[in-house]
């Protein structure tokens, strides 16, 4: 998906300039190349996948489910292992994690674009994950140390500019890829990146740590927060094949659940804890991370189905939904300044409220269109609205997530609210594909008896579930049937596509509502630091 959340600043600064490191001004460009470089890697595949899943599910002879994974496994470990990328830079060393990293995701990416079935395509994804886990965090560390603190803001500025701009346009990049080329291009291009940036690290960039940083790793907590999340995903989405009693779907989420319970012990016991349970004793810092939940989730869960909305069902090439998104990603980029001035003038509470019902609006106004029309009347209105919602939040919602803790936790806050915007789309990517594909079956049951299809008809159309690629094998169908199976199946779609985008908007306009119950005018104030718990 596109993921309009800033990643963490304040608190990998913070941490940076206790491991400042000598840096000359000559090194100062290198360093930002090579961040950048190595973020745009990361940051730009977890949003080029999206737009190629319809044409990789056909290609691969897979299923939606196995789609999920493709999106899944990725999202999945950088969730669950960034926070220990961040602390084994500070204490192993920022550019050795960082190199590391860019190795890892380099290594993985060729095998992701080699990949000869679905299997091993999932494999690579997890494998691209954890690349991703250790250099995201380092790549802004890296800055932090290397620049003083009058030079700071400007090489910020540039990194978060230059990977925004990449992340937004990947989308279209990508769906270029796979209308002219193929989908294997989207991860094929990374190696090309990889080896100047490694080139670069290994010769310019100065290695940093944090020398006040705490020994050891909180390698159980992580594994715990690991295992429970993938338990939890296996068993959303296998229960859209398997049925929510089946035995393993029980398992699955009944093991996460306690995995996760195990985490939460873990971390009231570890002397480095990943996750500070007693910063949720914050009720502002609660809110806000409640918020994200759902909101979060509500988006990652309607832009992993927009593609198959805009290409299966109205036609697109992968280029034009990809392009479709281009909206909303400007709209953000330009009213982000703008955003950040609600601040001052109202505080973050009003915004928070305001904002997450604007973006759920707009999610709905994406579940009106039909088939045909064209994207001006249909989509574009529905990208505006969603677009203008979310540059409403974003700035509030890192401002008071800053601000519900003393400065000292500014950073794991930040962590704390980046690593809950990602497992919002974990879970709700996970929970809206066994949605849908229940509703897509009982459409489908539905529109056959509706038309009263032939025996030939309910065969080809059958051979269609659990998929949301709407292709009709013709077989012995004669022209006419093979038009009523593709009319069922598009009828279905649309309706299973529709019930997905209202969950998402319900789930954004909750986000507005508990952000409006738990969040006092106080303590969403853009100069206002609540004391939190040591």
């Amino acid at each position: 998906m596109i993921n309009p959340k800033p990643r963490p600043c304040e608190e990998l600064l913070a941490q940076s300039v206790r491991g400042k490191a000598a840096c000359s001004r000559r090194q100062k460009p290198w360093v930002l190349a090579a961040t950048v470089l190595g973020s745009t890697m990361a940051y730009v595949d977890e949003s080029v996948v999206n737009v190629a899943l319809p044409v990789m599910e056909r290609d691969l002879n897979a299923s939606l489910a196995a789609m999920q994974w493709v999106v899944n496994a990725y999202t999945l470990c950088v969730a669950a292992l960034v926070l220990l990328g961040g602390a084994a830079g500070d204490q192993y060393g920022r550019r050795r994690i960082f190199a590391l990293g860019i190795a890892i995701f380099a290594v993985t990416s060729l095998g992701c674009g080699l990949a000869s079935n679905v299997l091993l395509l999932i494999a690579g994804r997890i494998a691209q994950g954890l690349g991703a886990a250790l250099l995201i965090p380092c790549s802004l560390a890296i800055i932090g140390a290397a620049f003083d603190e009058d030079e700071r803001g400007k090489a910020i500025g540039v990194w978060s500019g230059s990977t925004a701009i990449a992340s937004g346009l990947a989308p279209l990049l990508g769906g270029w890829f796979v209308d002219h080329w193929s989908w294997r291009a989207i991860f094929l291009i990374n190696p090309v990146l990889a080896l100047p940036t490694l080139w670069i690290a290994f010769r310019y960039l100065p290695e940093s740590r944090d020398s006040e940083a705490r020994s050891g790793l909180d390698c159980r907590g992580t594994l715990l927060a690991f295992s429970g999340l993938a338990a939890l995903v296996y068993g959303l989405i296998a229960a859209s094949g398997l049925g929510w009693s089946n035995g393993i779907v029980i398992a699955s989420l009944l093991g996460g659940a306690l995995l996760l319970a195990g985490f939460i012990w873990q971390e009231k016991r570890s002397p480095a804890p990943l996750m500070p349970l007693s910063l949720f004793r914050s009720r502002a810092f609660s809110g806000v991370n409640l918020l994200t939940l759902l909101l979060y989730g509500g988006l990652s869960g309607a832009f992993f189905f927009l593609p198959f909305l805009l290409i299966e069902l109205h036609g697109y090439s992968a280029l034009g939904a990809g392009a479709a998104f281009l909206p909303f990603t400007l709209i953000i980029a330009v009213l982000s300044r703008w955003s950040g001035g609600l601040l001052d003038r109202f505080g973050g509470r009003r915004p928070l409220i305001l904002g997450p019902a604007i973006a759920a609006l707009g999610l709905l106004l994406l579940a009106v269109p039909a088939i045909g029309g064209s994207y001006w009347a249909t989509f574009l209105p529905a990208m505006i609205v969603t677009g203008i919602g979310m540059a409403v939040t974003v700035a509030p919602l890192t401002t008071t997530v800053l601000n519900a803790v003393t400065p000292r936790h500014t950073g794991v806050a930040s962590g704390i609210n980046n690593a809950v915007a990602s497992v919002a789309g974990l879970l709700t990517v996970a929970l809206l594909g066994t949605v849908a594909i229940a509703a897509y079956d009982r459409s489908l049951d539905h529109q056959l008896a509706l038309v009263g299809a032939s025996a030939e008809i309910r065969h080809a159309v059958d051979a269609m579930r659990g998929s949301l690629v709407a292709t009709v094998a013709p077989g012995s169908l004669t022209q006419e049937a093979a038009q009523i199976a593709r009319a069922v199946i598009d009828a279905s779609l649309l309706e299973a596509f529709r019930l997905v985008l209202l969950v998402a908007a319900a789930m954004a306009l909750a986000g507005a509502i508990f952000a409006a119950l738990t969040i006092r005018p106080d303590e969403a104030g853009s100069h206002q630091r609540e004391k939190a718990p040591a």
